[in-house]
C-alpha cells in the first residue's frame, strides 16, 4: 500500500499549527475545486487535499497519523503498519470537509476507516470511522554516566530524557521527563537497567513503551575495569622487586597489604581473589607490578649498584634480542 503524506499534500510542515494547516487547505481547494480550476488533474488533487485536511484537522486523527508516519513509512514510499499496532478506536468527531469521504484512498481507508459499506455519516456515529487503533508507547533509550565508585557500590541517580506525545494539537512534541533511578551495585560500562512503562506513552489506550539506561564509566585515575576484573597497576622500588617486599596497595573503597614475591619483575600481576566487582560471581583485582626508579641516585647508592653490576655480570637482560 502506498503512504499518504499530507503534510507534503498540504504543503505544510509537520510541526504546522492548526490555522496554518487550515489556511493551506482554503488555498489549495480554491486552486483545485473542479467547477473553477483549469489545472491538470484538478479532480484528484481537489480530493487528495481533502483527504489530507479531514487528518490533519482533527488532534487525535493527526496524532495517530503522526505515529504511524514515523514507523510506518518507508524509503520506498510504501507503507507497512509498525509492530504492536492494530485497526480499531474511534474516530467520530469533527465533521468532513468539502470532499466525499467515500472518495478517499486505499490509504485513508486502511487506517482510519472500516470498509466503504453503507458509506460514510458525518462523523455522528455511522459509518466507518469506528475502528479502534492501540499502539504500544516508544521505548526510549538515555545514557548515565557513573563514577566507578558509584557502579562499584551502587547509588541513586537523576536521569533526564525526552519522549514523544501529542499536545492538544494533535501535533506530537518532546517532552522532558526526569526519573530516580536506583543503581544496582556491579553494574558494569555497556550494561542497562530497564524501567518498565517509563517510555514514551501509548496511543489509543496503548501501554507505554519502557526505558532503557546504558551506563557509562567515567575514566578512573588509578583503576580500570576488564569485564569483572578490576586492574591497577603499583609502583615498587628496585630492592623491593629483587628482595620481595609487603606493599599497600588500594581498592575501590579500601586498602590492603599484598606480599611481593622476592624477584618480582615489571608487568607481573598478582590476583586478589573477589575484590573486584560484585555480582554473582564476583571479578577479582588484579594488581600490575611496575618497578620504579628513583629520579636521581645518591653517591651511596650509585657505588651499591657498581658493585651489584660487577656482581652479575654474567647477567645480559638483553640476550633474547640477539644483539
Amino acid at each position: 500500500m502506498d503512504f499518504k503524506d499530507y503534510y507534503a499534500v498540504l504543503g505544510v510542515s509537520e510541526s504546522a499549527s492548526a490555522e496554518e494547516i487550515k489556511k493551506a487547505y482554503r488555498k489549495l481547494a480554491r486552486k483545485y475545486h473542479p467547477d473553477v480550476s483549469k489545472e491538470e488533474d484538478a479532480d484528484t488533487k481537489f480530493k487528495e487535499v481533502g483527504e489530507a485536511y479531514e487528518v490533519l484537522k482533527d488532534p487525535e486523527k493527526r496524532a495517530e497519523y503522526d505515529q504511524l508516519r514515523k514507523y510506518g513509512a518507508r524509503a520506498d514510499g510504501s507503507f507497512e503498519p509498525p509492530p504492536g499496532w492494530q485497526s480499531g478506536a474511534g474516530f467520530g468527531g469533527g465533521g468532513y470537509t468539502d470532499a466525499d469521504a467515500r472518495q478517499f484512498s486505499d490509504f485513508f481507508e486502511e487506517i482510519f476507516g472500516g470498509g466503504r459499506q453503507g458509506g460514510f455519516s458525518g462523523g455522528h456515529g455511522g459509518g466507518g470511522f469506528r475502528q479502534n487503533m492501540r499502539m504500544r508507547g516508544e521505548d526510549v533509550h538515555a545514557r548515565l554516566a557513573l563514577f566507578l565508585e558509584e557502579a562499584f557500590h551502587g547509588c541513586e541517580k537523576q536521569v533526564s530524557f525526552a519522549v514523544h506525545e501529542a499536545d492538544e494539537h494533535g501535533r506530537v512534541m518532546p517532552r522532558q521527563k526526569t526519573l530516580k533511578v536506583k543503581i544496582p551495585a556491579g553494574m558494569r560500562e555497556g550494561q542497562h537497567i530497564r524501567l518498565k512503562g517509563q517510555g514514551a506513552p501509548g496511543f489509543g489506550g496503548g501501554e507505554p513503551g519502557d526505558l532503557f539506561i546504558e551506563v557509562e564509566l567515567a575514566p578512573h585515575p588509578h583503576f580500570t575495569v576488564e569485564g569483572r576484573d578490576v586492574l591497577v597497576t603499583v609502583p615498587i622500588a628496585p630492592w623491593e622487586a629483587a628482595l620481595g617486599a609487603t606493599v599497600t596497595v588500594p581498592t575501590i573503597g579500601s586498602k590492603v597489604n599484598v606480599k611481593v614475591p622476592k624477584g618480582s619483575t615489571s608487568g607481573r600481576k598478582l590476583r586478589l581473589k573477589g575484590k573486584g566487582f560484585p555480582g554473582k560471581h564476583p571479578g577479582d583485582q588484579i594488581v600490575i607490578l611496575q618497578i620504579a626508579m628513583p629520579e636521581k641516585h645518591s653517591p651511596e647508592a650509585e657505588k651499591l649498584y657498581e658493585q651489584l653490576a660487577e656482581a652479575e655480570k654474567q647477567f645480559n637482560p638483553r640476550s633474547k634480542l640477539h644483539v
